[in-house]
This record gives structure tokens, C-alpha cells and sequence, in this order.
């Protein structure tokens, strides 16, 4: 299944041209739709609302505890033999730059239509931005490489997978105090079925890979 496939990382040596340029472009866009949702100001997505509650909770800073959490999803990939790769660094540098550029450039709609007309918008690019990324196998991020380690080491499929940690995600935030809208639950329970619809789509294969 090309689902599965795109879980398999493969050396940047192969196919460099093509598949770095999926990669940069999908984790350009990735900010870019986190940004298209931040405008929106319908919710924070799950992870964010966990940061929030962490950062009411202890004290410390959104970016320290951003981090931190980080670095702790990181350890959960050990028992996970998940592997970082050259797309695990592009995402932490390229997604924050993507993600300031877009919000200093896109204005925050006024009204409710546009609002939400935007959240969809950034949710479902969210989607194919993350598609064209993982599905170029150079490597997740930290937090996507944790679902994906899972889904390969289980055969579970991405959509139950993804969309499971999201709500855990959600609801512990939530327990912590971090802020919850309509956006966060869109996000939390649509992610991971639109995920598994374009990663097909846009997982590279080798020529003597079939299709699916």
C-alpha cells in the first residue's frame, strides 16, 4: 500500500532533485496552512492547545515549552526504531520561517464566513502539505514521526492513528487550561482522514514500486 510506503524512509541520495523539492514545498506550505489557521482564530490545534495548558501549568515559555515537548516526542521514537532524517531538521527551520512569513503577509478576515472559509482552507492544505512531505521519505518531524513510527511498526492505518493522538493531545491540553474552539476539533478529528486521502497521492516510489 503506498500509505505504508511513504512510512519507509529512503536515502536523499536517490532522486535528490525531485524529492527535496517536494519536501521543501511541502513543509513551506505545512506553515503556511498553520498560519492560514492562527488568522482564522477559531482555535488552536491540538498540540498548541497542549502547549498552552503546559505553559499556564508551569510558568515557562510557549517557545520553551514548544521545545520540550519536543524533545520528549523525539524519545518516544526510540522504542518506535523510528529513524530521524534530513527531513526531521528541514521541518523544525522551515516550518517556523513559512509560519512567520505567512502571518506577517495574510490579514486576519473579518467575519464569520471568512473565518471559517479560511480555517478549512488551512486545515485541508495542512494535509496535503503533510502528505507531500512525509511522502517524499526523507523523514517526519518530530511530532508526525511518532504517528508514522507507530502506524509502520503496527500496520494501524494513519487516520486511526493520527486521529487518536490528536484528541489525547486535545484533551490533556484541555485539562491544563489551554483554549479550545471550533477549529481545534475540526482539526483533531479531520487531520487524519484527509492525511491518509493524499498521502498516496503524493508518496514517492521507485520505478519498480507499484502504484499501491
Amino acid at each position: 500500500m503506498a500509505t505504508m510506503t511513504a512510512l519507509h524512509q529512503v536515502s536523499v541520495r536517490i532522486s535528490p532533485t525531485r524529492r527535496l523539492a517536494q519536501l521543501f514545498a511541502g513543509l513551506w506550505l505545512y506553515g503556511a496552512s498553520m498560519a492560514m489557521q492562527i488568522r482564522a482564530t477559531l482555535g488552536l490545534d491540538p498540540w498548541d492547545v497542549l502547549h498552552e495548558g503546559l505553559t499556564r501549568r508551569t510558568g515557562l515559555s510557549f517557545g520553551l515549552i514548544t521545545a520540550i515537548t519536543g524533545v520528549l516526542v523525539l524519545l518516544a521514537w526510540i522504542p518506535l526504531r523510528q529513524k530521524p532524517g534530513i527531513g526531521t531538521i528541514a521541518n523544525v527551520v522551515l516550518i517556523a520561517v513559512s509560519v512567520d512569513v505567512t502571518l506577517a503577509i495574510l490579514p486576519a478576515p473579518q467575519g464569520l464566513v471568512p473565518r471559517i472559509v479560511l480555517l478549512t482552507l488551512g486545515i485541508v492544505l495542512n494535509a496535503v502539505a503533510f502528505a507531500a512531505y512525509v511522502g517524499s521519505r526523507l523523514g517526519p518531524g518530530p511530532r508526525d514521526g511518532m504517528v508514522t513510527g507507530f502506524c509502520r511498526r503496527t500496520g494501524i492505518s494513519l487516520r486511526l492513528v493520527r486521529t487518536v493522538v490528536e484528541l489525547l493531545v486535545l484533551g490533556t491540553g484541555w485539562l491544563l487550561g489551554g483554549t479550545v474552539g471550533i477549529g481545534t476539533i475540526l482539526y483533531a478529528v479531520g487531520i487524519g482522514p484527509l492525511s491518509q486521502l493524499f498521502l498516496p497521492m503524493l508518496t514517492w516510489r521507485e520505478r519498480s514500486q507499484p502504484a499501491s
